[in-house]
């Protein structure tokens, strides 16, 4: 919500080339409790002035000599980027409120005045912008901070990959349809896959054979996007020898919530897994 003293200490610049009616809004804004008023009869220095200033709210009168609001209203587009002018048009002239709208006008008022009518207007546009301007600066301050959310998440990031690198053989990420975007150390060849030429997916590699049944145990924790701890599964190699791979992955989701794909760290157990077979063996 928009308080009265905020509404009050708002920035208005009077624009109209007879000294009387800038002496009228004037006071009559003045006397409403207004406190940041200014003025000038010269609609040349108005872009500039709100260039400078950035006013609330722009009263502007409609026909001045050498160039009128129509005009003014052009200059300030090149300002007012967002496409919203601050600008209250003052006509004497009821063909011209149209087209001072369609020119980028929020609201009028006719001459001669109606001090009441213009004071209720006033209140009226300034509300409006000020909440505008209270909304621009939250959508300004929620972007940072989602920025800056993004930069932690990614340090954040790059300090586990350096830990995964520094306490396992390998690490991989994988997109959401399973393809490889990421790979620190022998990954493929630990999984036992190749990267088929055509379609740029993971295949099992020849000659090397899985436990069924535990790959099998592996694939479903993949497919149901389910994390998984310290899980060991076994293969043959070529040569006839079992080789033990432990591997750890989780799903990642981008900042929306939406599976990306999975990321994950393994390492070779064979000598340990081996060293537990012989001391079974030896009792």
């Amino acid at each position: 919500m928009i308080s009265h003293q905020e509404i009050h200490n708002a920035s208005i610049l009077i624009v109209d080339d007879q000294p009387s009616n800038v002496l009228l809004l004037s006071e009559m804004l003045r006397g409403a409790g207004y406190v940041c008023v200014t003025s000038t009869t010269d609609p040349y220095s108005v872009c500039s002035l709100h260039q400078s200033n950035s006013y609330d709210l722009i009263l502007l009168d409609l026909k001045m000599p050498g160039m009128d609001g129509f005009q003014i209203m052009e200059g300030l587009k090149a300002i007012e980027t967002e496409a919203y002018l601050p600008v209250l048009v003052i006509t004497a002239e009821p063909g011209h409120k149209l087209r001072a709208l369609a020119s980028g006008a929020k609201d009028f008022v006719s001459k001669p005045f109606d001090l009441v009518e213009v004071k209720t207007r006033i209140h009226n546009m300034l509300e409006v912008r000020l909440l505008y301007k209270k909304l621009q600066q939250h959508n300004e301050l929620l972007e940072q901070t989602v920025l800056e959310r993004t930069a932690e998440l990614r340090t954040s990031e790059a300090r586990f990959r350096r830990l995964a690198e520094l306490s396992s053989d390998w690490y991989w990420e994988q997109d959401k349809d399973g393809y490889f975007t990421q790979i620190y150390g022998p990954v493929l060849e630990m999984l036992g896959v190749q990267i088929d030429e055509a379609s740029g997916k993971a295949i099992p590699a020849q000659g090397v054979f899985w436990d069924e049944a535990e790959r099998a145990k592996l694939d479903a924790n993949i497919a149901a996007r389910q994390p998984f701890l310290d899980f060991v599964y076994s293969r043959v190699n070529p040569n006839g020898s079992r080789q033990y791979v432990m591997v750890s992955g989780e799903p990642m989701f981008n900042l929306s919530g939406r599976f990306a794909g999975y990321c994950g760290i393994g390492k070779d157990v064979t000598t340990s897994m081996s060293a537990k077979d012989t001391s079974v063996v030896m009792q």
